[in-house]
């Protein structure tokens, strides 16, 4: 009974603990359960949550990628002036390539070179950051005509009465489940992952399957960028800083192995998902916003701890 129960707890513990959550809250704040409220939560992780879907290929495979913050601000910056310059149809066409090109160069510094993701993807932070400046002159923008241009429907706009960023957000996690579950690509990626060594001697081309993660994150990562470039109609500096862990989180909170070779986009979902009722959770509470920094640390720590508890049961069993 006692064994189950520890198996139950490493499988469910963090889920079960999120119920307690939802409950206590729920009993203290009344708005929190309403409809209103849940939409607005779902409307705010979905720019999370649409990057998380690519960084989860990445994490499968064994990396990390930590350039998502600064790359979702320059993208925004890209979109937003784009938009004013081009029209929005090109505005969108010229952020989707340019986050696919960037995240095929850190396919091409990981997967192809061989060099540390880590070290990579966190000069490539500081390098996108500094691109942004350079782009934007250091000045925000603003998304001219803001009341007539269809571009406000990726941010603001509802379907049916759900906001337009949570559908985008389930269409990006449908299609990314179907290439990770049902498609050549998503095994290798899980057998990188899990063997790099016994994935090569089985003939899959495991840089290549490093490089494409990179840029289907870097793709993910444009999609958000709109989002965020229509909801917020406009670009800061600085937009996108700290998403890097947010995403991260949710990452790990989902179940994904920073270890490599396991996870789901669907539990990479309601990790996010998760972790956006948390923080709105703690608001509604009144609790000040950086305790929400707190939270996600410690979300990180307890989710990353179990992940090695349950790595170490296989394999003492």
């Amino acid at each position: 009974m006692q064994t189950e129960m520890k198996a139950f707890l490493r499988r469910h513990g963090l889920l079960a603990g999120f119920g307690l959550f939802l409950i206590s809250v729920a009993l203290s704040a009344d708005a929190f359960l309403t409809p209103g409220n849940i939409f607005d939560v779902l409307r705010q992780v979905s720019i999370t949550g649409v990057m998380a879907v690519g960084v989860t290929f990445v994490v499968i495979t064994g990396r990390l990628d930590l350039s998502v913050g600064s790359l979702l601000t320059l993208l925004t910056v890209i979109v937003v002036d784009q938009h004013n310059t081009s029209g929005p149809a090109m505005a969108i066409l010229i952020t989707l390539a340019a986050g696919i090109g960037v995240g095929m160069f850190n396919g091409v510094l990981v997967g192809l070179v061989g060099l540390n993701a880590l070290i990579v993807t966190l000069a490539m932070l500081s390098f996108l950051q500094g691109l942004v400046l350079f782009y934007s002159g250091g000045s925000n923008v603003n998304v001219q005509n803001a009341q007539t241009t269809w571009f406000a429907v990726f941010g603001r706009h509802d379907l049916f009465g759900v906001p337009v960023p949570a559908l985008i957000f389930l269409v990006t996690a449908v299609i990314a489940a179907f290439v990770l579950n049902r498609t050549i690509f998503g095994r290798q990626v899980f057998a990188v992952g899990g063997n790099e060594t016994a994935s090569r001697f089985s003939g899959i081309a495991s840089r290549w399957t490093v490089f494409w993660a990179y840029a289907l994150s870097g793709l993910t990562t444009a999609i958000a960028a709109v989002i965020m470039g229509s909801r917020v109609m406009g670009a800061q500096n600085t937009i996108g800083q700290g998403y890097e862990l947010t995403v991260l989180a949710g990452v790990i909170l989902g179940g994904t192995s920073l270890l490599g070779g396991s996870g789901s986009i669907w539990r990479t979902v309601l990790g996010i998902t998760m972790l956006g009722f948390i923080q709105n959770g703690l608001l509604l509470l009144g609790f000040p916003y950086y305790v929400q920094w707190l939270v996600t640390w410690a979300v990180i720590i307890l989710a990353v701890w179990i992940d090695l508890g349950a790595k170490r049961g296989r394999i003492l069993a």
